[in-house]
């Protein structure tokens, strides 16, 4: 338990013994059994915590909450918490204001830990995996998928510290009606190059320049060998060879992209294992197919959807659906995790409450797969959006954002706006480097901490002498904020972790850079006062700590100097 929350557990035990007390002393008259908060207010000046337990008790104990609050704290034992005053206010909110004791303890705790402070047991180590990106291998991965890469990537860093067991899947689609269209695409321009310049792409097929630079590829490995076969089989050919090159990029870029996989599952061995069939044998055997107009059909409509699914076709392949549900069933049944959560785009809300119902359905339960739905994004520069590379005259990919931005700026930016928003991300702002580029923000104020201390052992000052510093000194009010906004970060990482919201860590690690910048331009760290120095050079030290403890979670580079 740290340092902020023991001391919220001590003041709530502290509140209830107090009505307790005044119950036994029939000052109070009601039941004792209620729930309240203490919490940080929302405002300053209303105390370091406050509580509302004379708002929410007023009809229990039928009197105006002033008067349970004037009660509560005739009652309390002060001398059991680091408070040093109580105030009531407004209707009858009570508010604590800390002891000196409360701000030391919570630096020597952060020293003391240093990147393991914010580590947290909610988790329990229960087995979750994080499947995020999955974007289709038959194309380049774009804006949408980054931002996904993003979020999925912090997250899983969020819940680790959280005390999660996580495991981070991409899903790579190679089956199916994708595949399919892939390789008829392949195809089509296959015989183009081969001369066959009366045919046409046809309208439902890829359209995209990578389709025509792979089908050179092949044609230049193997000329015309493959024209005169059966379509099939120069479709198969085509797939095997392009596939494998598409799959391989994505793996550059991801890794470009500092995201680094536990496992890359592929959706073509859930058929060749037969684990699809296994569902659709499953759900009939459940009662929850039919079969009609030579397909079978899963009944979602039991389960609160407007209509029902395909997942046999007629020609006897299984649909996608199929194999998303024998993909949810081998995490939750196979491989045993107790949650998964899912990072999709925003265009698969529909699909949503189908696979929840079909967990439903399979008796793993809907309630353990969260799935996050991640709004568009657009790309803005010089105020207009673009859409087209200059450089590559093509769509702009996730390699071109990061070749222009840099993985930093991409993976911090995209996290300060929350997935079920849609956002600009400006690309000139992403390479800016002062204040308005929050990357860069929070960059500047780790290397201008690293500055400090480097300018302390040039001014004769032994690092070695800070672990005795008198804490004491730290009583300015730049210096207190601080301090108790560093005493918020488990719970900050709580709050994240149960939100699924990697934005609260970002802009908690920007607010962080804010108040350590007014600290430094309202108090000199370093002065003729020897012992104040030190002070102010230990709790430098701390907000160092968890300035980098952050970009570390998030893969972004702490520099210990910038230009």
């Amino acid at each position: 338990m740290y340092n902020l929350e023991k001391t919220i557990f001590n003041i709530k035990e502290a509140v209830k013994n107090s009505i307790k007390l005044a119950i036994e002393k029939d000052i109070l008259k009601g039941e004792n059994e209620f729930n309240f908060e203490v919490e940080v207010p929302t405002e300053k000046g209303h105390g370091d915590l406050t509580t509302n337990v004379a708002l929410v008790s007023s009809k229990i104990f039928r009197t105006s909450p002033r008067n349970i609050a004037q009660t509560i704290v005739d009652n309390i034992d002060i001398t059991s918490i680091d408070v040093e005053k109580i105030e009531i206010a407004g209707p009858g909110f009570i508010n604590f204001y800390l002891k000196p004791n409360f701000f030391i303890n919570t630096l020597k705790e952060i020293k003391t830990l240093k990147n393991k402070y914010g580590i947290l047991d909610y988790g329990k180590k229960e087995k979750v995996m994080v499947e995020f990106v999955s974007a289709n291998p038959t194309g380049p991965m774009h804006m949408g998928n980054a931002r996904l890469g993003a979020l999925g990537d912090c997250l899983s860093s969020i819940l680790k510290k959280a005390g999660y067991d996580v495991f981070k899947e991409f899903y790579v689609n190679d089956a199916g009606n994708q595949i399919e269209k892939f390789g008829l695409s392949l195809d089509v321009r296959y015989r183009q190059i081969c001369g066959d310049k009366e045919l046409e792409m046809p309208e439902e097929c890829y359209q995209g320049e990578d389709i025509i630079d792979l089908a050179k590829e092949f044609f230049g490995k193997y000329s015309d060998k493959y024209v005169d076969l059966p379509f099939e089989e120069r479709k198969k050919a085509l797939v095997d060879f392009s596939l494998p090159k598409n799959i391989s990029r994505m793996k550059k870029d991801i890794e470009k992209y500092k995201i680094i996989y536990d496992n890359w599952f592929y959706e073509s061995d859930l058929h060749k294992n037969g684990e699809v069939d296994k569902i659709i044998n499953l759900l009939t055997k459940k009662g929850y197919t039919y079969e009609k107009d030579g397909s079978v059909w899963y009944k979602s409509t039991e389960f609160g959807l407007e209509k029902d699914d395909v997942l046999r076709r007629q020609n006897g392949i299984p649909t996608y659906f199929a194999a998303d549900i024998a993909y949810h069933y081998n995490k939750f049944v196979t491989r045993r995790f107790s949650k998964c959560i899912d990072i999709w785009g925003a265009d698969h809300h529909g699909h949503v409450a189908r696979m929840k119902g079909s967990m439903d359905a399979l008796d793993i339960g809907g309630n353990k797969l969260e799935i996050l739905l991640v709004q568009l994004v657009r790309l803005l520069k010089n105020g207009e959006i673009v859409r087209m590379s200059k450089r590559t005259g093509k769509a702009i990919q996730l390699s071109d954002l990061i070749d222009e931005v840099g993985a930093d700026s991409a993976r911090f930016i995209f996290n300060t706006h929350e997935a079920c928003s849609g956002m600009d991300f400006d690309l000139d702002l992403a390479v800016k480097e002062d204040s308005q580029n929050p990357v860069y923000y929070v960059k500047y104020a780790h290397a201008r901490l690293c500055s400090i201390f480097r300018q302390a052992v040039e001014k004769g000052i032994d690092l070695n002498d800070i672990e005795n510093a008198d804490l004491s000194l730290l009583t300015e009010e730049s210096e207190k904020n601080i301090i108790f906004f560093m005493s918020m970060y488990p719970i900050e990482i709580l709050k994240s972790a149960v939100n699924y919201d990697p934005t609260k860590i970002t802009r908690y690690v920007i607010s962080l850079a804010t108040l350590f910048h007014k600290f430094y331009s309202s108090c000199k760290v370093i002065s003729e006062d020897v012992e104040l120095s030190r002070a102010r050079l230990y709790l430098c030290e701390t907000i160092r700590i968890l300035i980098k403890d952050v970009l570390d979670m998030f893969k972004v580079e702490a520099p210990e100097a910038m230009n």
